[in-house]
């Protein structure tokens, strides 16, 4: 899903913040446990792969400089996600690769490097944590506990250090940064495409990837730091105590059918007992919209809602469905609106009012760089000028 992350220095990263914190060479040393010179050398290679000086050498001690000050945070948060210091950048991309694709092949597949060289950087990110990340399954391979918690926080480190070295880049005027979405679909109807559009015309040299799926597809990338927010309808708080929500606006989903439907004619009033006769087309039972429909029917008719024939979330295909028979679903008109708008498709509104909030969800921690803050920003901005 992520593209892979480059091997980058753990421990120059580790020398840099130490010297940004206690001001001295000979204390980041101590603090790291790396001789003098090998902290100084350290750093001036940090400093020639940025190209920017991070430190002003004077008498007094190392003082930083503004993009030491940009960069600091992100790799404090970084080295405290990693939790060791016998951690090397390779191993971590090893592990990061192996964790994504499931098996050797894959992650070797996905970086370009050998099988064997990825075998061995995990096994001695074991033996350098002290505990056993992966159980082999033939030729696939499974996290155990320890090995997914590792995974996550690894995950987020390189997050941190990707935006730390995006605003240095930015600092230093250079095109620079990259936000990653995870779209639902409600958000890809208006919302999405319309921020795009004016993301891409205010900021020409940063990058958008836009990853589509349901919640439970894109929650777990979005804790692992691989996607940076989600759009869609939003969940019970009880269940994502590291996550936080944001409601941006309301939808309000509706009967939809194909245009000559004997259910469609405006001109008729609603018979709620009429549902019950017809196939359902609907997403899967643990959605927050087929929790809707439910209690929509059980109210609008007083008997349990009928069996939902066939279980589907992509609009595409629905809409294919809809067109061929007599099925019902409920969706968001903006979902649907060229078909509705062309008399393709009918939609009218529910016997009981339907209501879901729609909104961003994204880490408890994330600190946004300035890019993704601004695109943020701008989902709120379409969202109240009524392209949601």
């Amino acid at each position: 899903m992520a593209r892979p992350d480059p091997a980058l220095n753990i421990r120059h990263f580790a020398a840099f913040a130490a010297t940004v914190r206690h001001g001295s060479v000979t204390r980041a040393a101590r603090a790291v446990n790396l001789t003098q010179p090998a902290l100084t050398q350290a750093i001036a290679r940090l400093e020639a792969d940025l190209g920017c000086l991070l430190f002003e050498r004077g008498a007094g001690g190392m003082t930083a400089t503004e993009p030491a000050l940009l960069l600091a945070p992100r790799a404090e948060a970084a080295i405290e996600q990693i939790g060791s210091p016998r951690v090397t950048g390779t191993q971590v991309r090893a592990f990061l690769a192996l964790a994504r694709a499931g098996s050797y092949a894959g992650a070797a597949q996905d970086t370009g490097l050998s099988a064997a060289s990825l075998h061995r950087a995990v096994a001695d990110l074991g033996v350098a944590l002290g505990q056993r990340l992966i159980d082999r399954r033939g030729r696939t391979v499974l996290l155990t506990p320890a090995g997914a918690r590792r995974a996550r926080g690894f995950g987020l480190a390189m997050a941190e250090l990707r935006s730390g070295l995006a605003e240095v880049a930015a600092w230093q005027g250079k095109a620079a940064g990259r936000v990653v979405i995870g779209a639902m679909p409600l958000s890809r109807a208006r919302w999405l495409p319309e921020t795009l559009l004016r993301f891409a015309a205010a900021y020409p040299g940063v990058d958008v990837a836009v990853v589509e799926g349901s919640h439970a597809e894109l929650v777990g990338p979005l804790r692992d730091g691989e996607i940076d927010f989600m759009l869609g309808a939003l969940r019970e708080t009880t269940a994502l105590d590291d996550l936080e929500q944001e409601a941006v606006f309301e939808d309000r989903p509706a009967l939809v059918m194909r245009a000559g439907h004997p259910l469609a004619d405006p001109a008729h009033p609603l018979d709620p007992a009429a549902l019950q006769h017809y196939p359902w087309i609907l997403p899967g039972g643990d959605t927050p919209l087929r929790h809707y429909w439910e209690a929509m029917m059980q109210a609008a008719t007083g008997a349990p809602p009928p069996h939902v024939g066939i279980e589907c979330g992509s609009v595409l295909t629905v809409r294919q469905l809809l067109v061929g028979s007599d099925a019902l679903t409920l969706l968001s008109p903006a979902q649907l609106a060229v078909e509705l708008d062309v008399g393709l498709l009918a939609a009218r509104p529910t016997p009981v009012p339907v209501r879901r909030t729609i909104g961003m969800t994204h880490r408890a921690l994330w600190r946004p760089t300035a890019p993704q803050a601004a695109f943020v920003a701008l989902l709120r901005e379409v969202a109240k000028k009524g392209f949601a």
